[in-house]
């Protein structure tokens, strides 16, 4: 009894002891399926919360009123801002120059534009407003150049010695000399005007007030010995255009003139060539009965705003032909004004502009992603005047004499729109709309362009190919391997071809890009053969195989056919690079890639898609082989055992036995070779031209999102548009993956459940 006792005590405390582990493996189990739950989680909520600002509106402060200096008995004519916003510049019609404090409408300073003696002020012209330079046109003829200037500079605060205090000295500063500049030697009145001004050059084209079209350039040389600045005046009549006159844009390159003549024509000139400018053709730009109020030009000098009697806003710029003509084209339409287009004003450095209406109200836009930003509403006085700061963070609108509005916005990121970022769009000086994404130039008045859609289409073309690679070899590997080959060779090629997923992609990126691609450029005909007879050789070898004799199959031993492979996979790949180059020769001119692009128009690149299924191919393979054979070599022996003997061939019982119940783990297999061909990284960041296009061919690259976040992101600037569209592209990574994922676990769940009855 005794005995019977202790025994059952010590089963007791065996199983006691068991439940026990079981209840802590159940905790650690759980609390690391939670870990992972609550780590996916916080990486998908800061992805988002970096992303979410770039697809927030923009604010706007309430509009503050105060009234200008000057006196509302002067007429303005131009509204702009110092760098910081802090000090605003008003000027008027009578030659004054105010400076004001944006908070309060203080008076800061004052000036006046020394006339020559016996001229008035005819006309005003503002130039680019990133070069700060403006014209006032004279009744002489002439005109007379200034811009803004302010002085910071910084001294000690004597209450808190370790701070510093910034003072801002506003001043009149004149490029070209007080001096006045001749644009019309008749000295004729101006009564239109349009200027420029960079460094060494200043352009001028006036409408003189007997009707002639005249253009001056000024080019200010400095003597290297004395110092003497010296300005040389080239000037020339343009040809007429018919009807008045309202607006004359010169670009900021002071390459193309615009003349707005007729309430609906544009007439451009081409006026590179200083000597013989000429006009290239006359538009027009907005429907019979409706009539152009007003026009500018945005930064960079490409694109021409144009707004209407109707409130309709549109942009124009030159578009190349295929004759290699440019032709002036209406590119997109802007949401309309309510009112009749009064005013408008381009952002110093950015695609956006500010447009004000007869009733009194504003609106910023921006070109690139066809928004309307902000929409505010000024009163019932119609809109005179309006600007913009050179950062774009605060606005100023005149609507009654001698009265400013002004108001702080925030605007960070206009260039992003749903149209922007997945839809095509016509860029600047591009023949027509495409995706595209090119986050950086060299050039101040770049077009930023954050199309995703060309990086999602090269992650899922990337994909694609390598799949293609891989999936074929991989399953059939497996598939043969679990349920075929020898358990002596099992045991030598399963771990073999596992360890090549500790191989560094890196490692194949480098192979890919500087060995494999020269050599399939150079045998490009044998490498498209080879791929094309390898599985015909495949089936052609099995053939053969199956009329072998029978005691030549028993030497070779069951489950090593495979083994038979290797020689005939070599000498095929051999066989093709050799007759590829006479192939080459004889119907290609004796170079294929040159052949595929002129010929057919094929645009050929030597890191190709080619190149890169191949090597992420190889690099998935391992992914997909290890989980394939698991499942295959998993499946109950009882169920091929009994399939086997009930008459079934090994044939029959592998499709409608053991595929079957191992479909779930051969989806999942697939699925997860799959996100890592998706996330894949540095193989096509090394193996592939790396260009955002938009094309199936096997023969052009591509970029991927991973390989663009690992090239950018090391450049953006933390904040900015461009740092957190590389975000959204990583959270785009991210939903895909979590997407594709969910469905397979649905797919292979549901796999399950049908075959789990086998």
């Amino acid at each position: 009894m005794e005995r019977i006792e202790s025994s059952i005590s010590k089963v007791g405390g065996y199983t006691g002891h068991r439940m026990a582990k079981d209840k802590l493996f159940k905790h650690v189990m759980t609390f690391g399926g939670l870990s992972v739950i609550i780590a996916i989680s916080l990486i998908f909520f800061y992805l988002a919360s970096v992303v979410v600002p770039i697809f927030m509106p923009a604010t706007m402060d309430a509009l503050k009123s105060f009234a200008l200096p000057g006196g509302a008995q002067a007429r303005t004519v131009y509204l702009t801002a110092e760098e910081q916003a802090e000090i605003g510049v008003r000027m008027t019609d009578r030659g004054g120059v105010h400076f004001y404090d944006l908070r309060d409408g203080r008076a800061m300073a004052d000036a006046r534009i020394a006339l020559p003696a016996g001229a008035a002020i005819t006309t005003f012209a503002a130039g680019d407003p990133s070069q700060h330079s403006v014209a006032y046109g004279l009744s002489d003829g002439r005109m007379v150049v200034l811009r803004q200037d302010f002085k910071v500079s910084f001294r000690q605060d004597p209450q808190h010695p370790e701070k510093d205090i910034r003072t801002i000295v506003p001043s009149v500063a004149y490029p070209v000399g007080e001096a006045a500049l001749v644009v019309d030697e008749a000295g004729k009145a101006l009564k239109s005007l349009a200027m420029q001004h960079n460094d060494d050059q200043t352009t001028a084209v006036a409408q003189t007030g007997d009707g002639r079209l005249v253009m001056a350039t000024f080019e200010s040389r400095s003597n290297l010995i004395t110092g003497e600045v010296t300005t040389e005046r080239q000037g020339i009549e343009l040809p007429p255009v018919d009807g008045e006159i309202s607006q004359i844009l010169l670009e900021v390159k002071q390459r193309d003139l615009y003349v707005i003549h007729g309430g609906r024509f544009v007439t451009h000139y081409d006026v590179m060539n200083r000597q013989a400018p000429r006009k290239v053709q006359t538009v027009a730009l907005v429907p019979e009965g409706e009539r152009i109020t007003a026009a500018t030009m945005l930064s960079g000098g490409y694109s021409l705003i144009v707004g209407t009697d109707r409130g309709k806003v549109a942009q124009w710029f030159q578009v190349r032909d295929q004759q290699n003509n440019n032709h002036l084209t209406h590119i997109r339409s802007f949401k309309p004004m309510a009112g009749k287009v009064t005013a408008l004003f381009p952002e110093h450095f950015r695609k956006g502009f500010l447009a004000g209406d007869d009733r009194g109200n504003v609106n910023l836009y921006y070109a690139t992603s066809q928004r309307l930003i902000l929409s505010r509403a000024t009163g019932g006085d119609p809109v005179r005047v309006v600007g913009i700061s050179p950062r774009a963070n605060a606005i100023m609108v005149e609507s009654a004499p001698g009265t400013v509005l002004a108001a702080r916005v925030k605007n960070d990121y206009p260039e992003v729109s749903f149209h922007s970022l997945w839809q095509k769009v016509w860029y600047e000086s591009y023949p027509e709309p495409e995706y595209n994404w090119q986050s950086s130039a060299a050039t101040s008045d770049f077009e930023p362009k954050f199309s995703v859609a060309p990086l999602t289409f090269g992650t899922l073309k990337a994909a694609f190919y390598a799949m293609m690679v891989a999936v074929p070899l991989a399953v059939l590997g497996a598939i043969f391997a679990a349920y075929f080959m020898s358990p002596r060779m099992r045991s030598v090629v399963k771990p073999s071809i596992e360890i090549m997923e500790a191989l560094p992609t890196v490692i194949l990126g480098f192979l890919a890009g500087l060995w494999l691609a020269p050599y399939v450029d150079n045998n490009l005909p044998g490498t498209l053969v080879a791929l094309f007879l390898l599985p015909f050789s495949f089936v052609i070898t099995s053939y053969l195989w199956s009329l072998m004799p029978h005691a030549v199959k028993a030497r070779i031993g069951s489950g090593w056919e495979a083994a038979l492979l290797i020689p005939v996979i070599l000498a095929v790949i051999w066989a093709a690079i050799q007759i590829g180059h006479p192939i080459e020769a004889a119907f290609f001119g004796g170079n294929m890639p040159h052949w595929l692009s002129n010929e057919l128009g094929w645009t050929y690149e030597q890191r190709n898609s080619l190149v890169v299924g191949i090597a992420m191919g190889f690099a998935v393979i391992p992914n997909i082989f290890s989980i394939a054979e698991d499942a295959v070599f998993s499946v109950p022996k009882h169920l091929t055992s009994g399939s086997l003997a009930l008459g079934a061939t090994a044939w029959q019982t592998l499709f409608n036995v053991v595929l079957l119940t191992a479909s779930p783990g051969i989806f999942s297999a697939v699925m997860v070779g799959m996100g890592r061909a998706v996330g894949e990284t540095m193989i096509v960041l090394m193996a592939t031209g790396n260009t955002a296009v938009m094309d199936l061919s096997i023969f052009t690259g591509f970029r991927t999102l991973s390989a663009n976040i690992g090239v950018e992101m090391p450049e953006a600037a933390v904040g900015t548009t461009h740092y957190r569209l590389l975000f959204f592209s990583a959270l785009v990574l991210f939903v895909f993956t979590f997407f594709v994922n969910t469905l397979a676990e649905m797919v292979r769940q549901r796999l399950r459940e049908k075959y789990s009855s086998l």
